[in-house]
């Protein structure tokens, strides 16, 4: 289906590779070039890019560019942040004092190739702005508008990292050397890249030597406790004896074939196996979580239709919550409406129901059974002389409940009792005991006859304890 196809195109000042992956699999690739120098210019290799895709039938959804290393520059650059976000938006005051130079015309795109606590390691690449413009001028004016813009070797890393097999027990260096280009690309055990190196091969030159001087120094630009265990190379050229270079360098060393990993079948159209994988690697960018080196996110950034449908998705999101706001608004205004006609309702009926009730409305949060029934203990308390008519416990009671509490205890504390006074309310009582804890045992028994002592004087004299309480009934 088009929406999942992705084409990837390789860039060239005059030649272009284009793949398109349909899922897994390469459903179309083919090379173009502009055979007139005086042709030479974007708007012409484009307009092959897109003749190439309509002759062929290809469609896509979406479109990732590969940039040739020639042009563009690599740097490496320190950062003292770790966070992604923290570094794009301090990288380029980083980049500047590390070029020495005026970046305002340079486009920016870097990948973190190792952090710890002090910062992270950044491999830079920097493009002229001009040159992007007219790069990306000429592909939308072909309906291409490309979500990525990568270097070429970040696209090549990726294309390795997912076709080829690493090594798990040791870091691995890929050095790939097409017609005109020469890659070197570490690989930590756990797939990390280490070092990214672009540069340019003259046709005549000895490439053996190149790998042997080149190798070592990227190894030592790894910074990696762990060594490199293993060298693969590829030499679009063939010149290059690994087994003698393996020995030059005191590494295993072994050839790796591009165009196997890539299904030979599908290199028909592409001559360049190292050119077909770099535009397979740009096409893999979709599947890629973290993202790699993209131009666009400094220059031009991506506004295709997936920013589009994010800002109709957004724009439908607010649409939808002013809706619902609107509609909750409207109902509340309604149920509102409605309550106000019911307590208006409610309250008219109440004055007009009580104008015809019988009797006094009873008193709010009252029992009026539980009312009755104390009402008829007080009258049965008052016929057996327990209250007077008032209410009041009588005289007569009083006494019988303080006589209680002497009987309970009058021989064993041995009580004497000199006065009593009774008035409505309480009862005073003057006397004395044989002992102190005598007079407290005669104390508890006032209590538990259901009085209450107010208050109390207690003095031993003349070997008794003598004692003067005032009591009420609880």
């Amino acid at each position: 289906m088009e929406g999942q196809n992705y084409l990837g195109i390789y860039l060239r000042k005059d030649s272009a590779t284009v793949v398109c992956l349909a899922g897994a699999s390469v459903s179309g690739s083919f090379s173009v070039a502009v055979e007139e120098k005086s042709e030479q210019n974007p708007q012409t290799l484009v307009r092959l890019i897109t003749q190439g895709c309509a002759s062929r039938g290809l469609k896509f959804s979406d479109v990732a560019v590969a940039l040739d290393c020639s042009m563009f520059m690599q740097h490496n650059v320190r950062s003292k942040f770790t966070d992604p976000k923290q570094i794009a938006s301090t990288i380029r005051f980083d980049a500047e004092e590390v070029l020495a130079m005026d970046i305002t015309e340079l486009a920016l795109a870097f990948k973190v190739t190792s952090s710890s606590q002090t910062g992270s390691a950044l491999t830079v690449f920097t493009a002229q702005k001009k040159q992007l413009s007219e790069i990306l001028v000429a592909l939308q004016a072909n309906n291409i508008d490309p979500v990525t813009i990568e270097p070429d070797v970040s696209c090549l890393s990726r294309f390795i990292s997912q076709k080829l097999s690493l090594p798990t027990d040791s870091n691995s260096l890929f050095c790939v050397l097409s017609g005109s280009n020469g890659y070197f690309i570490t690989f930590a055990q756990s797939r990390d890249i280490l070092t990214m190196r672009t540069f340019l091969v003259r046709p005549a030159q000895d490439r053996s030597e190149l790998l042997a001087r080149e190798v070592p120094m990227t190894i030592a630009l790894a910074g990696s406790d762990a060594p490199v265990g293993s060298v693969q190379v590829f030499d679009s050229a063939d010149s290059v004896n690994p087994h003698q270079l393996g020995e030059r360098l005191g590494i295993e060393t072994a050839s790796v074939d591009l165009a196997e990993a890539a299904a030979p079948e599908t290199l028909a159209g592409c001559p360049d196996p190292v050119a077909f994988a770099i535009a397979y690697g740009a096409a893999l960018a979709y599947s890629e979580k973290a993202g790699g080196a993209n131009f666009r996110a400094d220059f031009m950034p991506y506004q295709g239709k997936k920013v589009q449908f994010q800002k109709a998705m957004k724009f439908s999101s607010i649409s939808v919550v002013v809706l619902m706001l609107a509609a909750g608004l409207y109902f509340q205004l309604q149920l509102f409406q409605q309550n106000s006609y019911r307590h208006r309702l409610n309250k008219k009926f109440q004055q007009q129901y009580a104008s015809v009730m019988f009797g006094k409305k009873p008193p709010p949060k009252t029992n009026p059974v539980k009312k009755l029934e104390g009402e008829l203990r007080r009258i049965e308390n008052v016929r057996q002389g327990l209250l007077s008519v008032t209410g009041e416990e009588s005289i007569s009671a009083k006494l019988t409940m303080v006589l209680d509490a002497f009987n309970k205890c009058a021989k064993q504390t041995d009580l004497n009792i000199d006065s009593i006074t009774v008035t409505t309310r309480t009862i005073s009582i003057a006397g004395d005991t044989s002992s102190r804890p005598n007079t407290l045992k005669l104390f508890d028994a006032i209590r538990e006859s259901r009085l209450a002592i107010l208050q109390q004087y207690l003095d031993a004299k003349g070997g008794r304890d003598n004692f003067s309480i005032t009591i009420e009934p609880q």
